[in-house]
């Protein structure tokens, strides 16, 4: 694939923005190659284009297959696997928000509860319990909003979205944008 200049600047900047969300340069690289790709790609043509190593790449696609982003298939006559990102934006951004809740938000959900009835048997004060308390019932109202709202249809999603911030004026306490 040859890239044009509009291509190289969309993977580099995907590749930066994928540090500063957890994930290594050269992953967030081949994830933005195979997002703006029309067609499937051998991992030897990623290899090529983005002038990454092989076992680079090897690792990238295990990492962006276990996150759910990328999709290995074969083709007739091919023993090489060809690999696509979700090409639907909205499963695309499910799929990232999931596992960034999974790997980041659960298990903070989790050591916070851990924390929480370690201090009842310690020496914790009560206003440190209960700020920690206060931390644990908001992280979780969000992560049960946010559950609720992923089982929700897309139809639904798409309405919200649309709706927008006016929203808000109907909301109590909420104005209009002026």
């Amino acid at each position: 694939m040859n890239l044009t200049p509009a291509m190289m600047n969309f993977i580099l900047h995907w590749g930066e923005m994928g540090s500063k969300w957890g994930v290594n340069r050269s992953v967030a690289q081949i994830h933005a190659l195979l997002h703006i790709s029309p067609d499937a790609m051998t991992a030897d043509e990623i290899c090529e284009a983005l002038t990454l190593a092989r076992s680079n790449v090897s690792n990238g696609l295990k990492e962006l297959q276990a996150q759910g982003l990328v999709k290995a298939s074969r083709q007739l006559g091919d023993r090489r696997d060809h690999f696509t990102s979700i090409r639907d934006m909205f499963d695309l951004v499910d799929a990232v928000i999931a596992a960034r809740r999974e790997r980041e938000f659960a298990p903070t959900l989790r050591a916070l509860q851990e924390v929480i009835e370690e201090a009842e048997s310690d020496q914790t004060p009560k206003a440190i319990k209960e700020r920690m308390g206060e931390t644990l019932r908001v992280m979780r109202m969000f992560d049960d909003w946010y559950v609720d709202f992923s089982r929700l249809p897309r139809s639904v999603h798409l309405a919200v979205l649309k709706l927008g911030a006016r929203l808000v004026r109907f909301l109590p306490g909420g104005k209009p944008k002026t």
